[in-house]
């Protein structure tokens, strides 16, 4: 019986100024949808009937209401899920919410809808009443609680791992747009090669070497892969997190220490001897209510974060990535005297000449 699949929605790639050095571009395509660490990501489950999706009924012109509601044991699932990566260690933590308003991730249950995740980061482009993880099957069934660890580790900025160039696998193409476009997944030509055929950026796979026993791994039946040998009779990974999983999510967000960051003083510039794909941190404690600026300085693609701390946790304010132009990230948001804020700076990499530092004014 032919496997269900994880069906990402097709995006284009990042598209960055042109004439950029093959060093500088590598550090801007690896980092582009990972989060700065130290990010607490809050999760949220449509629940009611105003969580809902309006669709049409194909060929009759007439729409109906289809649920994104879960079960409280398909939620229990993802919950346990959450935590399993979270308990590696790692500098990402999730937290889960009531409001939506306050959610990066938005989960969704419509069946027959696929289970898909976006990317990293790419979740905050989605509208606030719109899902950025959704399960279309039952996840308490046996092998399938993979699935979201799966979804999960999208959501951390992770990408399929049999779409790794340096894999080496040699497809019978036709065989896995038959395969794909059959029950239970009914795809698309198009989908099957976003999803499967398709190489991914080298400077996009999580490591140099394919894991075929990622969770990022799909099954795959007799006869699709010819290439490895040893694949041709199938590939069927554990649905459990590998060892290169556990170290590639380390290894993007290393675990964080209790101690308060250091203070971002307005109109005080701070040094960043940062080095590609290092943080740094800082806390502001606004002397006045007002906009305040947070920018950096120097020759370096950056990204930039403000975080509000509201009950004991860092929320997302506000953010700008200048990965890949000619300008500096600059952020503008309105800080309040008597709350704590959070900056966090990620370096993708540095150019030029000269030094790099971050101020608030």
């Amino acid at each position: 019986m032919a496997s269900r699949y994880c069906s990402l929605a097709q995006q284009s790639a990042p598209v960055f100024a042109p004439g950029l050095t093959a060093e500088r571009l590598s550090a801007l395509v690896s980092g582009s949808r990972m989060w700065v660490n130290n990010t607490v990501l809050h999760y949220y489950f449509f629940d009611g009937d105003s969580d809902a999706s309006v669709i049409a009924v194909p060929g009759s012109g007439a729409t109906r209401r289809v649920s994104w509601v879960g079960a409280e044991e398909q939620r229990d699932v993802v919950r346990e899920c959450f935590l399993e990566w979270q308990d590696l260690g790692i500098g990402v933590t999730f937290a889960e919410v009531r409001d939506r308003s306050e959610a990066e991730l938005r989960i969704g249950f419509q069946l027959g809808d696929g289970s898909w995740s976006t990317v990293g980061k790419d979740a905050l482009q989605v509208g606030l009443h719109e899902r950025t993880m959704n399960f279309g099957w039952d996840l308490t069934a046996p092998g399938e609680r993979g699935t979201a660890l799966h979804e999960i580790g999208h959501a951390l900025g992770m990408h399929h791992e049999h779409q790794n160039p340096f894999a080496g696998i040699h497809w019978d193409d036709e065989a896995v747009y038959a395969e794909l476009a059959g029950a239970p997944n009914f795809w698309t030509r198009d989908k099957t090669f976003f999803n499967v055929l398709r190489k991914l950026d080298p400077n996009e796979v999580s490591g140099s070497a394919w894991d075929p026993q990622s969770i990022m791994e799909y099954p795959f039946s007799a006869g699709l892969i010819l290439e490895p040998e040893q694949f041709r009779a199938g590939l069927t990974p554990p649905g459990t997190l590998s060892p290169s999983d556990k170290e590639y999510v380390q290894r993007w967000y290393p675990s964080v220490g209790p101690t308060l960051p250091p203070a971002l003083v307005p109109f005080r510039s701070a040094p960043l001897g940062l080095g590609p794909g290092e943080q740094a941190d800082f806390s502001v404690l606004p002397p006045e209510t007002r906009e305040y600026s947070v920018g950096t300085f120097g020759d370096s693609d950056t990204v930039v974060v403000v975080f509000e701390e509201r009950d004991g946790e860092p929320r997302y304010l506000a953010g700008q990535d200048d990965g890949g132009t000619p300008h500096n990230a600059t952020v503008k948001a309105r800080l309040v005297k008597g709350r704590r804020y959070f900056v966090r700076v990620r370096l993708y990499s540095a150019w030029g000449s000269g030094e790099t530092a971050v101020m608030c004014w």
